[in-house]
């Protein structure tokens, strides 16, 4: 198919790639220029104006939070209709602003936001969650299978973003234990090499421990997923919990914990949180 990426980040670049791979034309754009080169080597080509990609069947967004995706949906302006498959963490309210705004204009939307981090995106092994009709998710789901190992609609649309902010409620307690625990390791004079191991082997064991863990002990603070970007998203959550009058205290504490790192730390990956637990000065 001929499909339009917008985003070439840490994820983005990577899940076009494997569009390539698959066999599909793929155009990019990204508004920092030069992060296409990648794609560029793969035989996929580049825009310098978004609205060039209006001719694109398929349109997938992977950006920042709800205002970049609305400024870069509506900017496309497609010349027939489109499916448009946003992979951003965004509000679910926007998520049905736009799928409204679109079908009014003749298009569909799907939003799918993703799980699984950079590796996730690299290895083609993400867990997307789909929000939208039917039809349009089927059709979603036939494209980013390519970069997705579990992909499933899960409602109308808002529904991927409603599951996304659920499992990012998942995600910052098992950071939180992580960070915590090899901290609490660190200053108990264990090795935490071994900390990481062994309880990460057994009840304690966890995604951000055998993920994030070895950021941990090579001391590899980069991106990733940032700490800007969970501050991002935990703000939607406390955000929507706030409208379904849902409790989340413990989100609320780790987001106030990362917000503190944000003006030296913030472009970290969440995992460098231990740093600051091991030395709070």
């Amino acid at each position: 198919m001929n499909i339009g990426f917008i985003g070439m980040g840490t994820m983005g670049a990577p899940m076009a790639g494997h569009l390539l791979a698959k066999g599909h034309q793929v155009t990019v754009w990204n508004r920092t220029p030069g992060k296409d080169a990648a794609i560029l080597e793969c035989g996929g080509a580049s825009v310098s104006a978004i609205h060039d990609m209006a001719s694109c069947q398929v349109i997938i967004s992977c950006v920042g939070g709800s205002n970049d995706v609305k400024e870069c949906l509506r900017a496309v302006r497609p010349t027939n209709p489109t499916l448009f498959i946003d992979h951003s963490t965004i509000e679910p309210t926007a998520a049905v602003e736009l799928a409204e705004e679109l079908a009014e204009a003749g298009h569909l939307f799907v939003d799918a936001p993703v799980t699984g981090g950079s590796m996730g995106a690299i290895n083609g092994t993400l867990t997307i969650f789909l929000g939208g009709e039917p039809d349009a998710c089927l059709m979603a789901e036939q494209i980013v299978q390519a970069y997705g190992r579990n992909v499933r609609r899960v409602g109308d649309s808002g529904a991927g973003q409603w599951m996304k902010l659920a499992n990012q409620i998942a995600v910052g307690g098992a950071l939180a234990g992580l960070c915590e625990s090899l901290a609490f390791a660190k200053r108990a004079g264990l090795d935490i090499t071994v900390a990481k191991e062994i309880i990460g082997a057994g009840a304690g064991g966890s995604w951000a421990f055998e993920n994030y863990g070895p950021r941990i002990l090579n001391e590899n603070w980069e991106p990733g997923f940032s700490i800007r970007n969970q501050v991002k998203d935990f703000r939607y959550v406390i955000s929507a919990a706030q409208q379904t009058g849902a409790s989340v205290p413990t989100t609320r504490v780790i987001n106030a914990e990362l917000e503190a790192m944000l003006d030296v730390f913030g472009g970290d990956t969440t995992a460098a949180w231990y740093r600051r637990l091991v030395d709070p000065a």
